[in-house]
């Protein structure tokens, strides 16, 4: 049973209630309203809500959100995605909210939370991530009822949005780089190679398997990613990195001919070390002399050094590469489809905006070859000399 009472403010109510879920008594009350019928008609939708298994949880915000990434995000994401999810709560979530308890998390306190993120000197994107943490737990808490609100929605981070910029190596500069890298050594060469002619990721390059080459349709399958840190051998190899990741692509001449070759240098290996000394089991492409994976830190440092012995840009990552196999794609004439489905972009919506304007020599290159087909069909040289626009022609 509810009672109202006016006060200076405006009326409030206040009714206890049985806790579907729990089964334990307690206590709602609000205010605010200006009118006595406009209390009544707010208690009957809260009890009606509560018919309806909507929950309130008297729950630290800080301790439910762990259970949310324990409970649903352990198994369903990445280990990398998990860990940041993790860090996030404990870095910065935890510091700030301490033991407030869920329910009393409102929209205003929820923003300063994200002002004092972007004070303390953390980055927009910083921010954007530990918000999606807080965001997806209590959205979830509204979806099983036991938020009425998601305390999230309506907050902005005011930071500076940065500018997205793409690193590629130009093409004039990839034989450069690949002569330098060859001289460096040859198992980095392959690797770096590959990325270039494929445009896969690091870790899909470093999880293939010979079984994933199809030398005869000049196809290669790519369905696992490396973890290049992974906590025991059993998680070595996980899932790529979306849905879409997970793909066959089709590759040149080129690349099978130099894999063919990379096939017959690593049987003369394995042959050199004997049969106890290299990896079989593993069945990998690009991996150590002995078969072993590739550390994440050597392809780095390779990569880093490469760059400096070629003159090139040193601040570049190794995912530039893949950037790099995006750009030779759209110069060569490369259907945006195509570009997509070979990197495995969720569509072509993220493959167009991300490489719209990365080389100003596909400008050059469309307008040159309009040119060329238009001046067939609207070219001044389908008239003669001397012909004038609009003259009658004489019979």
């Amino acid at each position: 049973m509810a009672n109202f009472k006016r006060l200076k403010s405006g009326w409030r109510y206040r009714l206890k209630y049985t806790d579907p879920f729990t089964q334990q008594q307690k206590e709602k009350s609000e205010r605010g309203f200006r009118t006595k019928p406009e209390a009544e008609l707010a208690a009957a939708e809260f009890l009606k809500r509560i018919k309806q298994g909507y929950e309130q949880i008297d729950k630290p915000l800080v301790d439910y959100i762990e259970s949310w990434i324990i409970n649903y995000k352990k198994g369903d994401v990445r280990k990398n995605t998990l860990k940041q999810h993790m860090n996030n709560l404990k870095t910065h979530i935890k510091p700030y909210f301490k033991q407030l308890m869920i329910k009393d998390l409102k929209p205003d306190m929820y923003q300063k939370f994200l002002d004092a993120c972007l004070e303390k000197g953390l980055s927009r994107r910083t921010v954007e991530i530990i918000n999606s943490t807080v965001y997806s737990a209590l959205e979830l808490a509204v979806i099983q009822g036991k938020l009425e609100r998601n305390p999230c929605i309506g907050s902005i981070i005011k930071g500076e949005r940065k500018q997205k910029t793409i690193d590629f190596i130009d093409s004039e500069d990839i034989p450069r780089f690949l002569y330098t890298a060859r001289g460096y050594g040859y198992i980095y060469w392959i690797f770096f190679k590959v990325l270039l002619e494929t445009g896969m990721r690091k870790g899909e390059a470093a999880a293939l398997k010979w079984s994933d080459i199809n030398f005869k349709e000049k196809k290669i399958h790519i369905n696992e990613t490396l973890d290049f840190q992974p906590d025991n051998e059993d998680e070595l190899f996980g899932e790529t990195k979306t849905f879409k990741s997970k793909r066959t692509i089709s590759v040149s001449t080129s690349l099978i001919n130099d894999l063919k070759y990379h096939a017959s240098w690593q049987n003369q290996n394995k042959i050199n070390l004997g049969e106890t000394m290299y990896r079989h089991d593993l069945n990998l492409v690009l991996c150590r002399n002995d078969g072993r994976p590739m550390p994440k830190s050597t392809l780095f440092n390779a990569f880093k050094r490469i760059l400096k012995r070629a003159s090139l840009d040193g601040v570049l990552r190794i995912h530039s590469l893949r950037h790099t196999y995006a750009v030779l794609m759209l110069e060569a004439g490369a259907d945006i489809k195509f570009v997509q489905e070979q990197l495995g972009h969720g569509s072509v919506q993220i493959t167009s905006d991300v490489y719209a304007h990365i080389s100003k020599k596909l400008e050059k290159r469309n307008i040159d070859r309009y040119e060329e087909y238009t001046s067939k069909i609207l070219g001044s040289n389908n008239f003669k000399s001397g012909d004038v626009w609009g003259t009658p022609q004489k019979n």
